[in-house]
């Protein structure tokens, strides 16, 4: 056993300085991406309601659930507690893992809509796909990082 694992001694930060640390500084972009494909994705028109359904439900899952993890970091809820770190870790690769799936399903259906649909609405999908992908690349940087912390913890 480490030695900070066996002291209870956690590398995560407490207070707002969680979004002045890497990787936790990555809650804020997604919180912005996470919201903004959020907001796409509701506004979007998707025929196939059980694609729309699984984003929507990735989307607003990955938002609320970073929003309270952050939040818990910054009133320091972990109390330096090492669990808290695997639970950090396990999160952000379930989120990773919801996110790839909503973005190549999102990506899937407004390929199939390319012909035949109205301009205005592709582009919004589009916009989905283009903001799913970056809240994915986000969540696997911060689940990587997230490995790396708790390894070493």
């Amino acid at each position: 056993m480490a030695p900070s694992a066996a002291s209870g001694v956690s590398s995560l930060p407490s207070g707002f300085a969680v979004f002045t640390t890497f990787p936790d500084l990555l809650f804020i972009f997604e919180f912005v991406f996470g919201g903004l494909v959020w907001i796409l994705v509701s506004s979007s028109h998707v025929p196939i309601p059980l694609i729309q359904g699984w984003v929507m439900f990735a989307s607003v899952f990955c938002f609320v659930a970073t929003t309270v993890l952050a939040f818990l970091y910054v009133i320091g809820a972990h109390g330096n507690r090492t669990s808290w770190i695997t639970l950090d870790a396990a999160y952000h690769c379930v989120a990773a893992l919801f996110y790839f799936g909503a973005s190549v399903l999102e990506a899937l259906v407004t390929i199939q809509l390319q012909d035949g649909f109205f301009y205005k609405y592709y582009h919004e999908n589009i916009s989905a796909v283009v903001f799913s992908y970056v809240a994915t690349l986000l969540y696997v940087v911060h689940a990587v990082f997230s490995l790396i912390r708790w390894k070493s913890s």
